[in-house]
């Protein structure tokens, strides 16, 4: 019997569609990689297929508790972390926190959030948990990825193919150090060490005098932990005016430019001020891009060319990833690295990173149905402008320090800081360079709004960044300080009963009621401050 033309053709054209995809990382970018999957029609139709390669024991990301042991450490999750942003702005887009959560919830109700949104979806049928990546590389003949893994308890690695790789391992865990001179002194006489190490004030013993170094959130953290079991900060931010806050007991300065000798606990700003009887040092400098698993013939670790033109590679500055199409797609040889075959999601900071994972994840999925979505010329215009816009920033930037008497202390903490950008590097050439590098993700204003609205449009998407969502972003200083308040008088379980119960467009609503009364409380109560 002949099988008919139609079936043998269906057949092929079902063959030529069937898509394998890994994603490397099981926390919050790589588990919304893999639900973003499981909403397309591919998956849907038995095309596509979904594998998560988590390293850890559990899902979570850095939100997964561990203690420092590791070096570094599994996670820089300290005791007291809350969120920085409420959680009607933060939560994924599909899956609203609990009616009655605290709008700024402590890291163990994100983890238990993270787990419910796992569990809802079924994403954990697709999660192979302790089974770490040890490397990808392709093959340009067969257009496939080489996945090699390590499962816990096995004699040998595993290999598998896949056809397109969604790199999502996070970027906060391998620690960034400046080399201010005099730092490897106190670092090596253990008087010195990174935020990522950091869990409670106990782990400063005996300290009294503690100098915190990093304008992050981080930073803040620390310096309030350390306020409020009685000890003395020094703090150390990039653009700050000295001052003394808290009487005396929160010192902020300027940049470091020297660390003397540690038995002295000495230190030298650049403004050349001095502290001196400083009884340990943490460093909430930031962290590095790192992809261990990514081969060099993948990915150079190295600061790129200036541009233009574009390299025809890939680097890895560990400050940024380049050149990436929309932040995600390798924009370099396409017979060596075709922007479809990988995609980097959740690099972009500054930003709210669950909503934006998603429409990333969107736009992957399109790419990767649809590889001739993406316009090499147009995506590389887009690249240069962006070049030239920040490095004209930066240089005016750099003019305007270099000419006014005292920097403006920042309005808000910023998500990276930069005490490590003037001083040496061996990938370097000047410092303008690794300033571009290191803003070269970062989302300033509402930029990340836009991003994610054109995510979406170009995928196809309807959904579009709700004003609310704007406008509670940007009050979300005075939000998380009026909450703080709320908490410390007792009132904020009463603020938040039954907020949400509503579910669906109803129970969003009910939040930004409730996120607008509390503007409102902060409005009365400080009637001279303009939140915004």
């Amino acid at each position: 019997m002949e099988i008919p033309n139609t079936l043998v053709e269906e057949f092929q054209r079902q063959h030529e569609n069937r898509r394998s995809i890994c994603v490397v990382g099981a926390g919050p970018s790589g588990l919304a990689a893999v639900k973003i999957v499981k909403d397309s029609q591919q998956y849907k139709d038995g095309l596509w297929t979904v594998t998560a390669f988590e390293a850890r024991d559990d899902i979570g990301g850095i939100w997964l508790p561990a203690p420092p042991t590791d070096d570094p450490p599994l996670t820089p999750l300290y005791d007291s972390l809350t969120t920085n942003l409420p959680h009607p702005v933060m939560a994924y887009t599909s899956f609203a926190f609990p009616p009655s959560t605290p709008l700024f919830p402590p890291a163990s109700t994100v983890l238990t959030y993270i787990k419910d949104y796992a569990a809802h979806f079924d994403l954990m049928s697709h999660v192979r948990l302790s089974t770490p990546v040890l490397s990808a590389t392709r093959d340009a003949s067969s257009n496939k990825w080489t996945i090699t893994v390590q499962p816990q308890g096995a004699t040998s690695p595993e290999t598998s193919t896949f056809d397109h790789l969604v790199v999502a391992n996070g970027h906060y865990r391998v620690p960034r150090v400046p080399d201010t001179p005099g730092l490897q002194g106190w670092l090596d006489a253990k008087k010195a060490f990174h935020a990522v190490y950091y869990r409670a004030p106990s782990d400063f013993g005996d300290a009294r005098t503690v100098l915190v170094v990093g304008a992050g959130p981080s930073g803040y953290d620390l310096c309030t932990d350390l306020l409020v079991s009685g000890r003395t900060v020094v703090h150390s931010t990039t653009a700050a005016v000295r001052e003394d806050l808290h009487d005396g007991r929160w010192k902020v300065h300027g940049r470091i430019a020297r660390y003397l000798d540690p038995a002295d606990g000495r230190v030298v700003f650049e403004d050349g001020t001095e502290e001196s009887g400083i009884d340990c040092a943490v460093l909430a400098t930031g962290y590095k891009a790192d992809l261990p698993f990514l081969p060099p013939d993948v990915i150079r670790e190295a600061l790129p060319p200036p541009v233009p033109p574009l390299p025809r590679e890939l680097y890895n500055s560990t400050y940024h990833i380049f050149p990436l199409a929309r932040h995600i797609f390798p924009l370099v040889d396409a017979d060596r690295l075709p922007a479809s075959s990988i995609a980097f999601i959740g690099l972009p900071v500054r930003v709210v990173p669950l909503p934006l994972v998603e429409a990333q994840m969107r736009a992957v999925l399109h790419v990767f149905a649809h590889p001739d979505s993406l316009d090499p010329t147009q995506e590389a215009i887009h690249i240069i402008d962006r070049y030239e816009a920040l490095r004209a920033r930066i240089s005016a930037q750099s003019s305007s320090l270099d000419t006014s008497p005292s920097a403006q202390r920042p309005s808000e903490p910023a998500e990276t800081d930069d005490h490590n950008l003037p001083a040496s590097d061996p990938m370097k050439r000047d410092a303008s360079e690794l300033a571009l590098a290191s803003a070269w993700h970062r989302f300033d204003g509402h930029e990340q709004f836009e991003y994610r609205d054109a995510l979406h449009a170009f995928a196809g998407y309807p959904d579009r960044v709700a004003t609310w969502e704007i406008e509670m972003f940007d009050a979300k200083i005075v939000l998380r300080e009026e909450w703080r308040d709320l908490e410390r008088s007792g009132l904020a379980e009463e603020w938040v009963r039954g907020v949400g119960e509503d579910g669906g467009e109803k129970g969003i609503q009910q939040w930004v009621e409730m996120m607008r009364l509390v503007l409102r409380r902060a409005d009365e109560r400080h009637p001279e401050r303009n939140r915004l």
